[in-house]
This record gives structure tokens, sequence and C-alpha cells, in this order.
């Protein structure tokens, strides 16, 4: 993917995300769940939100999951041959200079707030530590964080030589890994997808006790010089987001070698321990034998609205 350039002061951004079904057989019953609505947060402002589906379902509860993220819960009870999921968001963006670099804590300082000492104050952060079902714990990921992490090296900057490693020493390419490919895969084979580099990024961070959470999104991005811009050709991106004391969380997108907070124009949509707790959409069928999947998203400027002004 290919980070636009620059960002305006504010960035207003339109975001449609489809995703289509196709059964070979028909589902009697479907339950789903889907994150799919962008969440509200320093710098980003959701002014509008919207979810279709079809066909409509019988039972479908919005919400807030453990980790703060819009959560949409349907049930379909009736017989369907097929299913189609419409996000429609616009998003503002005000982007705001993150703090510097050399000016965060030691990462030794974040690491050992978030380890377990009787009576010390619990850093609820620390959760972002342990593995999880995408980002086991590998000697590995240790061993390729260890040159970033030299004694008293501020956090931030840590993560930063990590991320541009990553960027530097790992080739994207969309045919060299599916979404449970073994992380230990992706780091001998040295390909990937954002997907990828996300937990690569968060298992080397875990492994020296800094907490990394998984971000989900989506980036505009820039058409090639002279052509228009494709809608559903976007699709969505992952980075990181990494804890800095009492900096705060930091973002950082190892795929394009950038923070988010610089300037491009990344919408967050979830945050979790890996993709397996902001998965999209994802369900349980009965029925449906084989079938397809398509989706589009598409991330488009609204120039229209490039006067609003930031919020509060």
């Amino acid at each position: 993917m290919n980070a636009a350039a620059t960002c305006r002061a504010m960035t207003a951004l339109d975001v449609t995300h489809e995703t289509r079904y196709a059964y070979g057989a028909r589902v009697d019953l479907a339950q789903h769940l889907a994150h799919l609505r962008p969440r509200t947060r320093p710098g980003q402002q959701v002014a509008a939100c919207a979810l279709s589906i079809e066909p409509e379902p019988q039972h479908w509860v919005q919400g807030l999951d453990v980790f703060g993220n819009a959560r949409d819960a349907f049930a379909l009870y009736a017989p369907h041959e097929s299913l189609r999921v419409i996000a429609t968001s616009h998003v503002l963006l005000h982007p705001t200079a993150p703090p510097a670099a050399d000016a965060t804590p030691p990462w030794e300082t974040v690491a050992a707030a978030c380890r377990y000492r009787a009576g010390a104050p619990f850093e609820p952060a620390a959760e972002f530590t342990f593995a999880s079902p995408f980002v086991p714990p590998l000697p590995a990921l240790r061993e390729y964080a260890a040159p970033a992490f030299t004694p008293g090296r501020p956090v931030a900057l840590a993560a930063a030589e990590l991320m541009t490693r990553i960027h530097a020493d790992f080739t994207y390419d969309g045919e060299a890994t599916e979404v449970n490919t073994p992380l230990l895969q992706v780091l001998t084979q040295r390909r990937g997808v954002c997907q990828d580099f996300a937990h690569l990024m968060i298992g080397a961070l875990r492994s020296v006790g800094v907490p990394a959470r998984y971000v989900s999104g989506y980036l505009l991005t820039q058409p090639p010089p002279g052509q228009p811009r494709l809608l559903g050709a976007d699709a969505s991106h992952a980075w990181v987001s990494v804890w800095c004391g009492p900096t705060g969380w930091i973002d950082f997108d190892p795929t394009n070698a950038l923070r988010p907070a610089d300037g491009a124009a990344h919408v967050t949509v979830a945050v979790g321990r890996d993709y397996g707790d902001v998965i999209p959409l994802r369900g349980v069928i009965r029925g449906g034998g084989e079938h397809s999947v398509q989706v589009a998203v598409s991330v488009v400027p609204d120039e229209t609205a490039a006067d609003v002004p930031a919020a509060g």
C-alpha cells in the first residue's frame, strides 16, 4: 500500500466496506459478528456510520466489545442463499503531532511497569504483553528485536527502528500468506501483507515486555499519476499501537514505515490483541455448502468537508 504523501490539517473521508457471500446451498441459520464501525479516538471523529445487511436480520444488537470497539451481532433465522453487508462511514481526521520519540521513557521502564509485582499498581496495558492466538512467543522474534532495544533507549525510538527494519527486511506480497499462515513462517520467508507485518512487530515488542496491540482500519491510498481513484480498489489495513508509559499509545505502520500521526490518512476501526479480535465479519452458519466471498473497500476524500473545524 502507498500512503498518501501529505494530509491536510483536517481530512474528511468517506469509507465504504462491502462484503458479499454467495452460498452453494441454502443457509438455514446464521449468526454473525462484525467490527466495521470506526471508533472515535484522539485525532479521529466519526461523523456518521451505518450498516446495511441483506437479507434483513431477525436479531441485531449493537454494542462495545471488551476493548471498546463498536460491535454488531446479528442473526438470520430465515433461509437465504447470499449475504451482503455494507458499512458506510464519514470520518474526520484531525492529525496531531505525536510526542517526540526521544522524550518517551526507556523501554526497560515501560516493560518493568507492566510486570506483576505484589502490591504494585496494576497497569491495564500489561494485557498486551502476553502471547495471543496469532502472535505466539517465538525466541526468533526476541532475537530480531534485540538490535533496536539497546539499554536505556527511549521506547518510541526503539519501536521506530523496529518498524523501519521490518519495512526494509520484508517484501509485501499478497500471494505469500493466508490468514492463518504461522508467524514463524512469515519471519522465515520474509514476505507477507500488512496483517503479517503488524503481527511480527507486535510479537517482537512483546518479546521484550513492551505492550503492543493490533489496529485494524483503512488507509487512504493514491492512484498512479494521471489515473482516477478506483472505487473498491483499497483494502483493509493493519498497523501497531505501542504503549509508551505516561506518553500513552503511539501508532506505527510497519507496512509503510511511518507513524500515522505524521500525516498519513489512517482510519482506525478496532484494536485488539491480534487480528482474531478485530475480524471485520465472521460467523457460524448451518448449511451453505461451498461458498465464495468478495470484499470491496473504498476510501475517498470528501473535498466538500475540507473546512469543517476540529471537534472539541
